[in-house]
């Protein structure tokens, strides 16, 4: 059995197993891993900082390179048990779909019971834009889209780079999407530093975003969707956001709950007008809970994608002599060779 072989059921398992203690075991208030990362990529961010793309590179590089060795070490354990086990912790590290669920139906909560307040101050959990000139249908959108864009970020795309990579690609990812977040904005400070942090996670997320769309119009009908429509409004309307991959998750969303989502957001007091996605009435206080819904569905067939894609086999290795070429070719043969 290949080293590859033996590598693939714990890794599988362990997503599986990381994905399901996700849903049952919430993130600590203090220590979590992913935030002491941030505070380290703070202080990192302090010593090299110039307005500079070379020096934002070198941050990126040294911030995130760190973090992907530490997981090619970890692929060198060969317990299986002790393998699957690291995965599983990983995996859960990473992974933010529940709390991303939870924050959500919090803000519906307060929605619900006329605390329009309450859910204003709960926003900022899941995005950036300014909550004070906000009404209670403005606060679902929010909500709906924060919900959708962050379903690929927090949840498919880890585990993706994590069944095609193992600890390597699930630490690499959630480093360099926890850099996007920090520095990867538009400002003053950022727009030069930041430029190779936000390229790299637009790399990183241009697969899981397109995949995550696809896994909602396969789940569309849970929420009573057509799971064709929803990949006409994806084709349609999923090139038209800013991000180049932040539209095809919101677009397929919309065309799962039949929104209309999209329209003008307000981030520190910047103000975007974004083209509206999707065909549909725009997005009420319910219409959360069935985005949380629809966002559930998709974390689970991403968890049983990427254990799948674990499970693949490996390509064949390259041509070695058998044993009748025990003493090597002589002295005017030459090795195969294969073409580029």
């Amino acid at each position: 059995m290949t080293t590859a072989h033996r590598h693939a059921r714990p890794r599988g398992l362990g997503l599986l197993l990381g994905a399901a203690l996700d849903r049952v075991v919430p993130d600590p208030r203090r220590g979590h891993p992913v935030a002491l990362f941030g505070e380290a990529a703070s202080r990192l961010e302090r010593r090299v900082y110039r307005p500079s793309r070379a020096r934002g590179a070198a941050f990126t590089a040294l911030a995130v390179g760190p973090v992907v060795a530490l997981g090619v070490l970890g692929e060198r354990v060969r317990n299986p048990a002790l393998r699957a086990a690291l995965t599983a912790g990983v995996t859960w590290a990473v992974v933010g779909g529940d709390m991303l669920g939870r924050e959500a139906e919090r803000i519906a909560d307060a929605l619900e019971a006329g605390d329009v307040d309450a859910a204003r101050r709960r926003l900022p959990h899941l995005c950036g834009r300014d909550p004070e000139s906000l009404d209670e249908k403005g606060i679902a959108r929010a909500t709906v889209e924060s919900v959708a864009e962050n379903t690929s970020d927090a949840v498919v795309a880890p585990l993706l780079w994590g069944g095609l990579l193992g600890l390597p690609g699930l630490l690499g990812y959630r480093a360099v999407n926890t850099l996007d977040a920090m520095v990867g904005h538009r400002s003053e400070r950022y727009e030069r530093f930041g430029w190779a942090s936000a390229r790299l996670d637009d790399v990183a997320n241009w697969a899981p975003a397109r995949l995550t769309a696809l896994l909602a119009a396969a789940a569309a009908p849970l929420v009573s969707g057509d799971a064709r429509r929803t990949l006409r409004i994806r084709a349609r309307y999923g090139r038209c956001h800013p991000s180049p991959n932040a539209g095809h998750c919101e677009a397929a969303f919309a065309g799962a709950l039949d929104l209309r989502l999209g329209g003008t957001n307000s981030y520190r007091g910047r103000v975007e007008h974004r083209p509206e996605l999707g065909t549909g009435r725009h997005p009420e206080v319910h219409d959360i809970r069935r985005a949380v819904r629809l966002a559930r569905a998709v974390n689970g067939a991403s968890a049983l994608t990427a254990a799948l894609l674990a499970a693949l086999p490996s390509p064949p290795p390259p041509f070695r002599p058998t044993d009748g070429h025990k003493h090597g070719p002589g002295p005017t043969a030459r090795a195969p060779q294969r073409k580029a």
